[in-house]
């Protein structure tokens, strides 16, 4: 029998567990509905459980043990993700979400993301593969080098920073567990910026006009 939990928030690394394959994507009032092959992931899961399907926290309507999930996706979702794009066959970054006293060993990864962003260029040399990103000057304010964002829901380090895109380094092991591997030029990728650096930004952006005319 599928057991339900009252609904908690969650929490993410960023560390991608595995990849999983869409077994269907159809639309329904409001969104969409998808079927994911989990595998070994879809064990012991609960209705009402998140999990994280590249970089977007969704929550299981149904589940067969060891096998596969189906989530309910909203249009806010849609428009903010490239899960609309997803066709059957297409593969996906899985995470479960944290439990309690499991390793953070990556970063704090809410599941919430921010937009959508195109792969410009790939460079690869030997034990480099840097890709670079496009994104819309809005969110650039967002980025620090060595700083960390969410790809696809992979927690990675931002290694350049330009007006109109970022770049990101992926060692071997990112790049054989995760849709990253096999993603080309014009791949359009899921983005969360770190919460913490987008809500000392806006508060300095809000707070700092109303502090300079109080001193001029």
């Amino acid at each position: 029998m599928f057991t339900h939990t009252p609904k908690k928030a969650e929490l993410f690394t960023g560390i991608v567990q595995g990849k999983g394959e869409i077994l269907f994507s159809k639309q329904v009032s409001g969104g969409l509905k998808l079927r994911i092959q989990m595998n070994e992931w879809s064990t012991c899961l609960e209705l009402g459980a998140s999990v994280a399907v590249s970089g977007v926290c969704l929550t299981v309507v149904n589940f067969q043990e060891g096998e596969w999930a189906e989530f309910d996706v909203i249009q806010e979702t849609l428009d903010r993700s490239n899960l609309g794009m997803l066709q059957v066959g297409s593969p996906t970054n899985i995470e479960r979400s944290l439990k309690m006293g499991d390793e953070l060993g990556g970063h704090q990864v809410n599941g919430h993301v921010d937009c959508k962003a195109q792969i410009l260029q790939i460079e690869q040399s030997p034990g480099n593969h840097k890709i670079w990103i496009e994104i819309a000057p809005h969110w650039n304010r967002y980025l620090v080098p060595k700083g960390w964002i969410a790809v696809d829901g992979i927690s990675l380090t931002v290694v350049d920073v330009e007006p109109d895109r970022f770049s990101v380094c992926l060692i071997p092991e990112t790049l054989s567990r995760t849709t990253l591997g096999n993603a080309t030029q014009t791949t359009l990728l899921n983005l969360e910026f770190d919460h913490q650096t987008k809500v000392i930004v806006e508060s300095v952006e809000r707070l700092l006009p109303k502090f300079l005319e109080k001193v001029t």
